[in-house]
């Protein structure tokens, strides 16, 4: 059997992002563990590792990778960069028919480019398998202590963007000292397990729900809610997660009794667009309404955040919405004001750190399957396109693709 070769390109999109699928020593784990695997990595001047870090363990580099049966990105590849005939892994932000890629898809087409999309690679159960989540968690959690910190004027953190590592952000973790405040995280998966590591390491308690919504704490706590402790079907008395998913519009929001008690929301749960929102921009305006500072990790504009108004950026990753006017103003402007941090790429902000976390997910979940016959038909589910079509689960997006081809498609953005 002939070896399969895998090229690491160099990130094309604008803005850059320094982040990487296999950092240099992932690269060597992965030759050691495949031996039928090749790897060779285009050289770049904005990933978070250098060239040299790559050359320094035999890593070999070469500009042109079209020898490589696998080409490897983190975000979406520019369309004159793609190499027809081949085979890409990257985030390719596609399958919601997000409008700014439909010509993205069409050149995949195109190109006759096999495209697996990491979002798309997931177990016979559809549990992915490669994601950024858990430092999308860690960073948003982070910046959403610094954003409180910072309007209450209580202590300053070093933005994480700023730390050359992970464990350089948590020596600024000793600097928190926080009044008696409630903190609720929601969620279950990656993003609210990141963020809750970072509460627990900065040493504030984890409550259970009823405690937190009851109690009164001489010490900042947090609870875990989950999509039962703030949504409720009228017609149904008992809390059915199945349903729930299912039917997300047939469900109110009872967030409402967390909005009374609550300080600071890391906002780390999945939206459904059909499911309620956690509030309206009325509530906002109601003398009850708690909270003054929302860390939007989801960051979906306009969803389960009505505050949430457009997204942020590292640099300046806050702003105030003002519940009067429902206008957005400077940040930290106001004390009335709710100060929203809704930077949408925070893995972004510790690179090396998340780019190491996903390698290992790609060794552990993805890589066995280009070398077993993806017995398990894991590569099979997530490839979207294939010789020029797009395979079945992914033939709804042919009138989005074609969309571009009729000059219907927006601005390219890749």
């Amino acid at each position: 059997m002939s070896k399969l070769k895998f090229g690491i390109i160099k990130e094309g999109k604008i803005p850059v992002d320094k982040r990487v699928p296999l950092t240099p020593k992932k690269c060597v784990e992965a030759l050691q563990e495949f031996p039928d695997m090749d790897i060779a990595v285009q050289p770049s001047n904005i990933r978070c590792f250098s060239d040299a870090e790559y050359r320094e363990l035999h890593i070999p580099m070469q500009e042109d990778l079209s020898d490589c049966d696998v080409l490897m990105g983190v975000k979406e590849v520019p369309i004159d960069q793609l190499i027809p005939g081949k085979t890409y892994m990257f985030f390719s932000h596609t399958i919601k028919k997000q409008p700014h890629n439909a010509k993205l898809l069409r050149a995949i087409l195109d190109k006759n480019i096999t495209l697996i999309d990491y979002e798309t690679i997931k177990t016979a159960d559809g549990q992915r398998v490669v994601a950024f989540g858990r430092y999308a968690g860690i960073v948003g959690a982070y910046n959403g202590i610094l954003t409180y910190g910072k309007k209450h004027k209580l202590f300053d953190l070093k933005p994480a963007y700023q730390c050359h590592e992970m464990e350089d952000m948590q020596e600024e973790y000793f600097k928190v000292k926080l009044p008696p405040i409630k903190i609720a995280v929601t969620g279950g998966g990656r993003v609210a397990g990141g963020a809750m590591e970072v509460l627990d390491k900065m040493g504030i308690r984890k409550v259970s729900v009823f405690d937190y919504l009851y109690k009164q704490f001489s010490e900042p706590v947090y609870a875990q809610l989950h999509s039962g402790d703030y949504n409720a079907r009228p017609d149904v008395e008992v809390w059915d997660s199945p349903d729930f998913y299912a039917n997300p519009h047939l469900y109110k929001s009872t967030f409402q009794k967390f909005t009374k008690v609550t300080d600071l929301l890391l906002a780390c749960a999945y939206w459904d667009p059909s499911a309620p929102k956690l509030f309206k921009e009325e509530d906002t305006r109601k003398p009850e309404f708690k909270i003054d500072t929302i860390a939007d990790i989801t960051c979906d504009v306009d969803g389960s955040i009505p505050t949430t108004k457009r997204t942020t950026t590292i640099p300046n990753p806050a702003y105030d919405y003002n519940p009067e006017t429902g206008e957005i103003e400077v940040p930290y402007s106001k004390p009335d004001n709710i100060t929203i941090m809704a930077v949408d790429n925070l893995p972004c902000e510790l690179p090396r750190n998340a780019s190491r976390d996903f390698g290992r997910h790609l060794i552990d979940n993805v890589f066995p399957h280009f070398f077993n016959g993806d017995a398990e038909g894991i590569l099979v589910r997530a490839t979207i396109a294939k010789g020029g079509k797009l395979t079945e689960p992914y033939a709804y997006l042919q009138d989005y693709a074609d969309s571009a081809a009729r000059g219907k498609g927006k601005k390219e953005t890749v």
